[in-house]
């Protein structure tokens, strides 16, 4: 019989000569990460006539949420889940594998075995000075291929992959390179003001993982209540709150999806529940009315509750990030802080000198409490509208401001903070903050909105932050807010996040335009989560 060759686009060879049918497939530079080279494989001959040849068509990117930042297309058949194993270069990426294994029905084989057709193999290392975050997905020879310089890059390969084949679908032929475009990727909790049960805590972390979300912050002390068990001052946690085995679970699972919980114990205002217990240290004006959420940060004995929380708390929550507080500190919405509070402007001078005013008092508050985490070594931020400009303290430099409003009284820009150098993690009270019951003017924020004109670069309103600051914002932050906890139950909160929750990572990973429009985007949604 006469020979016939056909070569395709992407270096696929398909020979037919004879009886026997040879294929030998040459994968596109770099696609095997140093596995590629040319596989060859014999199929036996018909009884009545030669087997045909085979060709695939070049392959299209992934769908995936965040969408994936780079794709090199290849001929292949792709890759599906089909009774394969779990293999690890690295015993660092146990946890990734059993969990991958577990949620695609293949076997976990451990490390120190060769990946064969139809396994997945993860392993640590790739490009010099690659982003820790970032990953490399080779699907080629039958075969699934992840690496990246640490477990968490891997981790977010795995989660690729894992929407890439959902619901029957097949991981395409070729090479994926991803990283974050911003290092933080959150969604912060309100806990005081409403209960949240562990395990809904719980679902929502399985949730951000899957999502490459890698911050869950937890505020949970407010006026309302102290929400998580404490030992050194029992008498202000709430009769409905979380334990600390339930803590230390929530933490156990957050650190097995790559999601660091971002504690906050916000002060000197937000402390009602503290100050129910210790009516003593609640602020008072000259005419002796309360202030509501306040305490006298006059009085050492304020300072030594909340440190003690802190270093108590800073043992408990281990990761990276801690946050401070620091907003709305109802003493200086007065028109004269200095001649409603007599007793914080005298403190204030003793402290800081005869030019000090009530602002620098709580200035060089935060600074202190700052200085209490200091042996804790954690990145710490604090909420905008707790930096103030004018006076005779300022704020700790290392301090990372946590932008959400333009709304408080003497409200600064956004560059005011960033041209002083400072790093900013975005809140954007515009875009991103789902506070129930939609109190002051707020409405529940959409994932369109967020979608189709919210960058990270938009801290403040609407308008985007010069390009050249763009470094200095760290990344962003979805809220939930309880203001009026009884509005939504529990399970109507986490239905009215999803669409908002994907849009913000979506932008957080990738802040340029999107190649989806809005509808195809919430279509993919939709199929993922079904």
């Amino acid at each position: 019989m006469e020979k016939e060759r056909k070569v395709l686009l992407a270096g696929a060879v398909v020979v037919a000569a004879g009886a026997v049918a040879v294929t030998a497939v040459v994968w596109p530079d770099g696609g095997g990460d140093g596995d590629g080279g040319v596989a060859a494989r014999e199929s036996s001959p018909s009884s009545s006539s030669p087997s045909p040849s085979r060709s695939y068509p070049l392959s299209t990117p992934p769908r995936t949420i965040p969408a994936v930042r780079d794709f090199t297309p290849a001929h292949g058949p792709g890759w599906k889940p089909d009774g394969g194993r779990v293999v690890v270069a690295d015993a660092a990426l146990a946890d990734e594998g059993r969990l991958i294994a577990r949620e695609l029905d293949l076997s976990y084989a451990g490390e120190g075995k060769k990946a064969g057709p139809g396994d997945v193999e993860l392993a640590l290392g790739g490009a010099s000075g690659a982003g820790a975050e970032s990953y490399r997905m080779t699907v080629a020879d039958g075969r699934v291929r992840i690496v990246g310089p640490r477990d968490a890059g891997v981790f977010y390969g795995t989660r690729t992959l894992k929407q890439e084949v959902h619901d029957g679908g097949t991981a395409p032929e070729g090479v994926v390179a991803d990283e974050p475009a911003k290092p933080q990727r959150g969604f912060s909790l309100d806990i005081a003001r409403k209960h949240f049960t562990a395990g809904w805590i719980e679902d929502r972390i399985r949730e951000l993982g899957d999502l490459k979300f890698n911050q869950l912050g937890l505020h949970f002390s407010d006026d309302q209540s102290f929400s998580i068990e404490s030992d050194s001052h029992p008498e202000i946690v709430s009769s409905e709150h979380l334990t600390k085995a339930q803590v230390r679970k929530i933490l156990a699972l957050a650190d097995e999806r790559h999601v660091t919980v971002v504690p906050e114990i916000d002060s000197p205002g937000h402390l009602g529940a503290v100050i129910r217990a210790h009516p003593d240290l609640q602020l008072r004006d000259v005419g002796g009315v309360a202030t509501r959420g306040a305490i006298d940060i006059s009085k050492p004995a304020a300072a030594d509750i909340v440190d003690d929380l802190l270093k108590e708390y800073a043992g408990l929550f281990k990761g990276a990030y801690w946050h401070l507080g620091g907003d709305e500190y109802q003493a200086l919405t007065r028109t004269s802080p200095e001649a409603s509070f007599p007793q914080l402007a005298r403190a204030a001078r003793e402290k800081y000198g005869a030019n000090a005013r009530v602002q620098d008092l709580a200035q060089g508050w935060l600074n202190d409490r700052a200085a209490t985490m200091k042996p804790f070594d954690r990145s710490l931020k604090a909420w905008n509208d707790g930096f103030f400009t004018g006076g005779v303290v300022e704020a700790d430099r290392n301090l990372e401001v946590a932008y959400w409003t333009g709304k408080e009284i003497g409200a600064r820009d956004p560059v005011s903070y960033l041209s002083a150098g400072r790093k900013m993690t975005n809140y954007n009270d515009e875009y991103l903050y789902y506070v129930l019951g939609q109190p002051n003017t707020f409405v529940y924020p959409t994932g369109e909105r967020i979608y189709e004109s919210w960058t990270p670069l938009v801290v403040r309103g609407t308008r985007p932050v010069p390009e050249k600051y763009d470094d200095q914002i760290l990344g962003g932050s979805f809220a939930v807010w309880c203001d009026l906890a009884g509005s939504q139950t529990q399970e109507q909160v986490a239905r009215g996040i999803r669409l908002p929750l994907r849009a913000t990572v979506q932008k957080l990973w990738d802040p340029e335009r999107p190649e989806l429009t809005w509808t195809q985007f919430k279509e993919l949604a939709d199929r993922l989560d079904g």
